[in-house]
Parts: structure tokens; sequence; C-alpha cells
């Protein structure tokens, strides 16, 4: 028996909760919304779920936070999805802008460099748990295993792009789901649903959201001009939002490489610092740009004080990072049930799901490499501290069964502690 639709105060004080506990980067994101909406409160179906985790999959931008919108879509119309999509953003935002600026004011970061020790530990011990949950799910059959692997290697041994490990896996499931659903364990769907096809709906959506995403470029553009650093900054991130398939991760060359090169907005070992600031972080990976941005306005802040300007490009950053995640949630999301009822789609998706674990995989393998590996430590290249702690995270997440604030917390003031040895 399905569970009662809950109110939306009910939905914005979940997701209150979640938006300030969604630590360890998609995989954990995801995990944490499937115990607290799926297992704990029953609001939504594990299919469903799936299916959702699915669409988000292909879609550009950060696939938690759009799956975030997703959910509250799916109980309270949009008014849910912009709670929702909102308040699962706005808690690490805050969060970036505190340690933005402590970032810049600070003389000597030699505590916060060991807090991070800890932390990184702790996160690195999540995201190999979440691996775990959603490979668990996700792969069922042999073909979905093998998508996986092939997936991993694609991407950590031959440097693959991203979308072309999505498009391969599609490609593949749609072909298979065609004259062997039963490999990607799939069972034959019902009919297809009836009535009008909600174009009206898409389009109005398409329409709203593309005017919100860029209404303050056209208001930069009209008072300070195309050669301001506002300019450049909405311009460029707008441009990312679009291509940003896989997360961070994925994209963090190309964006060093604009920001650091191009723009000259950051230095190398500041982008890198701005990675381990969004990790430390609850909400998306990508709110690293929030700290890009804010670091290219508090060194161009002209005609603004620096702080001024610092809070201006974060928030613009933020503002054209996540909103086209509505568009694309309010457009498609309608489509969804159609999208069920097709055979080879839903092969197509699943194929993708079952990639997206590789893919997690190959992340992790990146973060655990940088974790304990540090670039540029002198001596024996693994890093006792950070390795004791992780040992310490992993046995407290996968023996004790500890929540995450306490695994983070206790890994934390390990780092702290391990500066004074």
């Amino acid at each position: 028996m399905a569970a009662p639709v809950p109110s939306f105060a009910a939905l914005v004080k979940a997701f209150w909760r979640i938006g300030w506990l969604s630590f360890g980067g998609p995989a954990g994101q995801i995990a944490l919304m499937h115990r607290e909406i799926v297992e704990e409160r029953g609001w939504v179906a594990e299919d469903e779920y799936l299916e959702a985790l699915n669409l988000c999959h292909l879609l550009p931008g950060p696939e938690a936070q759009q799956l975030a919108t997703w959910i509250g879509w799916r109980l309270h119309g949009v008014r849910g999805g912009v709670a929702a999509g909102m308040l699962f953003v706005l808690p690490g935002a805050a969060v970036m802008l505190a340690l933005s600026l402590l970032y810049v004011l600070a003389a000597n970061l030699a505590w916060f460099e060991a807090l991070f020790v800890g932390v990184k530990a702790a996160v690195l011990a999540i995201v190999v748990q979440a691996l775990v949950r959603i490979g668990g799910r996700a792969l069922g059959t042999p073909l979905r295993w093998a998508m996986a692997i092939v997936a991993f290697l694609g991407l950590a041994a031959f440097d693959l792009p991203f979308p072309l490990v999505v498009l391969g896996a599609l490609a593949l499931g749609m072909a298979v789901g065609s004259t062997r659903p039963h490999w990607l364990g799939l069972k034959p769907t019902g009919s297809a649903p009836q009535g009008p096809k909600p174009w009206g709906i898409s389009l109005r959506a398409v329409a709203t959201w593309g005017m919100i995403w860029v209404s303050p470029l056209g208001v930069i553009l009209a008072t300070l001009g195309p050669d301001h650093m506002l300019w450049d900054v909405g311009l460029f991130f707008s441009k990312l939002a679009v291509v940003t398939f896989g997360g961070a991760y994925a994209v963090l060359a190309y964006m060093a490489q604009q920001a650091v090169d191009t723009y000259g907005w950051l230095g190398p070992g500041e982008m890198a610092d701005g990675l381990g600031l969004a990790e430390t972080t609850p909400g998306p990976l990508i709110m690293v740009t929030q700290f890009t941005g804010f670091l290219a306005g508090w060194r161009m802040p002209e005609p603004f004080a620096p702080l001024v300007a610092g809070i201006l490009a974060a928030g613009l950053t933020t503002w054209v990072t996540f909103a086209p995640c509505f568009l694309w949630i309010f457009a498609l999301a309608p489509w969804m049930e159609r999208m069920k009822s097709a055979p080879r789609l839903r092969a197509g998706l699943a194929a993708v799901t079952a990639a997206v674990v590789g893919v997690i995989a190959s992340l992790a393998l990146w973060f655990g490499l940088h974790v304990l590996f540090p670039a540029g430590q002198s001596g024996f290249p693994l890093d006792w501290r950070a390795t004791a702690l992780t040992a310490i995270a992993l046995a407290l997440t996968f023996g004790a069964q500890w929540s995450v604030l306490r695994v983070l917390a206790v890994c934390a003031a390990g780092g702290l502690a391990l500066m004074l040895v």
C-alpha cells in the first residue's frame, strides 16, 4: 500500500534536513535521499525513484539536485519541485560562501588543511558505502555488471569522455531491449498511457525557466556591459551548465583551464582547494563553481568593494548553475510515464544506470588516490594520516553503521589531532 502524499510542510522539513546532510558527492546524496524518501518515509516507490534517477543521469547538471527537484515535483507539483531543489542547494551554498570568505581572509591555513585530511577521509568512506548500496540495487544481471565494468575501465584507464560512455550505454541498452530485455532484468510493460501528450506543459516550462535562467545576465549587460567580470562569470558558467554531464569531476579540467588560464580568476592550486571545500560541504560537488565565482569577484571587484563583488559573483554563479536544472526537470518529468512504456527506451535507461555505477566507481578511485596519495608530498607518497583516518572512517561506516555527521565529526577531529604529531 502506497504511503499518503505528505504535506507541503513535511516536504520542506525533509529536504531542509537532507540539504544539511547531503555530503559525499552524488553517490552519497542519492543514497541519502533513497534512505530518507524511499526507505524511511515511503513517499516514492523504489521503481519510480530509480526511473527518475535514470532520467537525471541523462541530463546536464548535478543529477542529485535534479533528483531532489523531481521528488518535490512528484509530490507537490512545481512548487514542491522548486522547494525541494532549492533546499537541497541552499545549505551548501551558504556554507561554501562562508568558507570562501574564510579562505581569502585566513593568513595561515595549516589547521584548515589538517581539518580537510580528516573530512576527506570520512567522505571517501561515505562514497564507498554509497557505491556498494547503489551497485547492489542497479547490478542485477551479468550484462549490467559487464556494462559497469566497461564504463569504469573506459573512464579510469582510457579517459573516455563521460557523454560518450553514457551514449554508448544508452545505444547498447536500446539494442538489447528490442530483442533480449531479460538480459537487463526488464519485464514486459503494460499499454501506453492514454490522453494528450504534455507538449504544452513542457513548452511553458522551457519558456518560464529559460527567462529565469538568463534574466540576471540581461540586467548585467544593461548596467555593467559585456566587458565586466560579472558578465564573463555568468556567461561562462551558463555554458558550463549545459555540458556538465557526470558532475563536477567530469568538467573540472575544462573549468580549471578556462578559469585559470583564460580568465585569470584564480591559480591552479586554488582550484584544487576549491574542490576540497566543495567536497566537505553539503550539496552538489559542482558547488566548486561558486568558489571560483567568489574569487573572481573578490579579485576583480570594480566598481564594487571586494566583498560585495565576491558575493554577487558567487550568487550569480550559483543561479546560472542550478536554474537550468529546474528547466530540465519541469520540461521532461511529465513525459516519464510515456517513457516507462517504451521498451527500448526503458532498456537504454537501465543500461545507463548500470554504466553510471562504473562512473561512480571511477570517481571514487580518483578521489581515493587524491586523498591517500596527495600531490606534491615529499618522501613516501602515501599519506599515513589520511590512510589511518580512512581506515577508521570505513570501520565506523561499515562496521558500526554510524551516521554521516558522526563519522565526519570524528575524522575531522582526528585530522586536527594528527596535526600535532
